[in-house]
């Protein structure tokens, strides 16, 4: 696998062994020219696998980027494939939904890969939105099977965009901004 764009264009990465289907290129390299400029925006890849849309978003200067996968035997590979970064990507190895649970940290983008037979889609995307793990304004991106179907809204979630990669489909979410009570206007009661 290569990366497509930014400090680290070009370089190749290892897949890891056991069960993975990684992001094409094609849809990589698409869902990040989406994304442009990632100076200043924190990151967060879901279901990481070999880390390759962790190294995306470093490469176009994510920071701080981390990643989350729960195979133990993905680690030794996705060490070797983050240390070619060019700034720290902090690597968890543990569920999904147990890292929403305890995070501490919020996050400009969060990406979503789950397994293609995994079937909560819709409630792990409500579960990045519900949680203060998304950052007010920021983007959940789903990448799912085009079997898959995900509703428009999703609890503070809103679908803005949706992008069709052969049988793959990648949806874009935005957390609703949350208004402060000073926005409130006390005429509306």
């Amino acid at each position: 696998m290569r990366i497509t764009g930014g400090a680290l264009r070009g370089r190749t990465v290892e897949c890891p062994p056991g069960v993975i289907r990684p992001a094409m290129d094609r849809m990589r390299e698409s869902l990040f020219a989406i994304l442009g400029d990632l100076e200043g925006k924190s990151f967060l890849d879901l279901f990481s696998g070999s880390g390759i849309c962790a190294l995306e978003a470093a490469s176009r200067g994510a920071d701080p980027v981390y990643l989350v996968e729960k195979d133990q035997g993905k680690v030794k590979t996705i060490f070797k494939n983050v240390s070619i970064a060019p700034k720290r990507i902090e690597c968890k190895f543990m569920s999904v939904e147990l890292f929403l649970k305890r995070s501490k940290q919020q996050f400009d983008i969060i990406y979503l890969d789950p397994p293609f037979p995994y079937k909560f889609h819709a409630g792990l995307i409500e579960m990045t939105g519900d949680l203060s793990v998304l950052k007010p304004g920021g983007l959940a991106i789903m990448h799912r099977p085009s079997e898959r179907e995900m509703p428009e809204i999703i609890g503070n979630l809103e679908r803005i965009d949706q992008r069709v990669y052969g049988r793959s489909i990648v949806d874009f979410y935005r957390k609703k901004e949350i208004e402060s009570p000073e926005m409130i206007n006390p005429c509306d009661n």
